[in-house]
């Protein structure tokens, strides 16, 4: 579905709030899944007024005046810095014993810097965290590999680029982070059938994607066979399914790969995404929608209908306190 495309008109049973011919469903923010997956939440979100975060330039010239500092610097990566390539980096004191931090006399200015700016601020919880200037207001540092959703992506996108991150890398409170992932749940977010899900009920910044945990992922509708089904009867196909989606998804990452030198921005771009890429992706749409019981769908609205019919089937059996009310918040 494109919000600029042509109109055409289409026969339909029921248009519901979405514009898709399906059930009249109006999606609650959750704050759990309906399903049985794991749930993700918000990155760093280190309100220290710029003093911990650093160009290469900057860092270097840093480490110049204090070189003490050099391993307590740490990758740093947003939204713009995941999907573009750009290098920046962070001054992570969280863990710096109190007896080397006084030892590095720059570093302590900026922690005094950061105490500072928290105690001028308006906000009472900002002013709160001036007592621990050395932790981020935000903290979500996972301890091995995972998985990162940008909050905001380009409408111009038929997928919205997503991967995996090593547990030194620090992520923003603009990506997205899925700790505890496995390739069948990058192959699941990455396919056809969840980005569809993303266009039709998250909302917009501008035109742009913004990516909702509460709106978009806890309430996706994620095929019936579990992350790691038992091998009962009938387990081995579930596991043959699973294991389907894996192989696919670890493709699209080998495709990935074979161009080094482009950024997730450049390889995503509908018009410059390389065959390869393309073609890794239609291997996996094809094992997600056979996990779905499909073969194919006939449009990207037909697609949505599905989701929603099988989202009501889901939400039927949840208990009545699964949901809860907001001010439209979408996090």
């Amino acid at each position: 579905m494109n919000i600029k495309g042509e109109p055409h008109a289409v026969a339909a049973k029921n248009i519901n709030p979405y514009l898709v011919d399906a059930p009249n469903i109006m999606l609650n923010n959750r704050e759990r899944p309906i399903c049985n997956v794991p749930a993700i939440g918000i990155g760093n979100k280190p309100i220290d007024g710029g003093n911990y975060l650093f160009t290469p330039d900057e860092k270097t010239e840093f480490i110049a005046r204090e070189p003490k500092a050099a391993k307590w610097f740490r990758r740093w990566i947003g939204a713009d810095e995941f999907l573009n390539g750009y290098e920046r980096w962070c001054l992570w004191l969280g863990d710096c014993p109190p007896n080397e931090l006084r030892q590095m006399p720059e570093a302590m200015r900026r922690v005094e810097a950061v105490r500072q700016l928290r105690l001028k601020s308006k906000s009472i919880p900002t002013q709160k965290i001036a007592a621990t200037p050395t932790r981020f207001h935000v903290e979500n540092i996972p301890n091995s590999p995972y998985l990162v959703i940008p909050e905001v992506s380009s409408e111009r996108r038929t997928f919205i680029p997503i991967g995996f991150e090593q547990p030194e890398t620090l992520s923003s409170n603009k990506l997205r982070i899925f700790r505890n992932a496995n390739m069948y749940h990058f192959g699941i977010l990455s396919s056809a059938m969840h980005n569809a899900w993303v266009r039709s009920v998250t909302g917009r910044l501008k035109s742009d994607y913004q990516y909702s945990v509460t709106i978009v992922y806890n309430n996706f509708p994620w095929p019936e066979i579990p992350p790691n089904p038992p091998l009962a009867k009938g387990g081995s196909a579930q596991r043959g399914g699973i294991s389907a989606i894996e192989t696919a998804a670890q493709a699209v990452l080998n495709a990935r790969a074979q161009f080094p030198n482009a950024t997730l921005a450049d390889l995503y771009d509908p018009l410059a995404m390389p065959p390869e890429l393309v073609c890794a992706h239609q291997a996996l749409d094809r094992a997600v929608d056979a996990a779905y019981g499909k073969k194919s769908f006939a449009s990207e609205a037909e697609r949505v209908a599905f989701l929603f019919e099988r989202y009501q089937a889901i939400t039927s059996l949840l208990p009545a306190t699964s949901t809860k009310k907001s001010r439209n918040s979408r996090h």
